[in-house]
């Protein structure tokens, strides 16, 4: 657990989204993640300095545009899996604001709206491309 060892619950979740992405390769259609290889390069670069491209091992690239959700105070909920607080969560939140365009991708922020509201708003966002 991320509490126990950090790095170590990196580590596994960057070979974790590494598995993930190649089980997907073969989908056809739109196949979405939650948290992935990216985030879980960041964490690892944030604990022990790893640099995000060494992490992220054969890069199978995402698709070009990442949608992303700001720490919202107002539903922000600790509990037995998310043990971290708030003030955490908004840390993570500002590397990954930087991870992410360093890497090529364009961050897009999904607004604070209902989870339907923001699922239209992703699927018309990448209808229009």
């Amino acid at each position: 657990m991320p509490w126990v060892d950090a790095a170590a619950f990196a580590r596994r979740a960057i070979a974790m989204a590494q598995a993930d992405i190649a089980a997907a390769a073969d989908q056809p259609g739109w196949v979405f993640f939650d948290r992935g290889l990216v985030d879980a390069a960041a964490a690892l670069a944030h604990l022990c300095g790893v640099p995000l491209i060494e992490s992220l091992g054969p890069v199978r690239h995402y698709h070009d545009e990442v949608f992303l959700v700001p720490p919202w105070p107002e539903i922000y909920v600790q509990d037995a899996e998310r043990q971290h607080g708030l003030a955490a969560a908004e840390a993570e939140y500002a590397r990954l604001l930087q991870a992410y365009p360093a890497l090529g991708y364009h961050v897009t922020i999904l607004p604070k709206v209902s989870v339907a509201e923001r699922a239209n708003f992703v699927l018309a966002r990448l209808g229009a491309r």
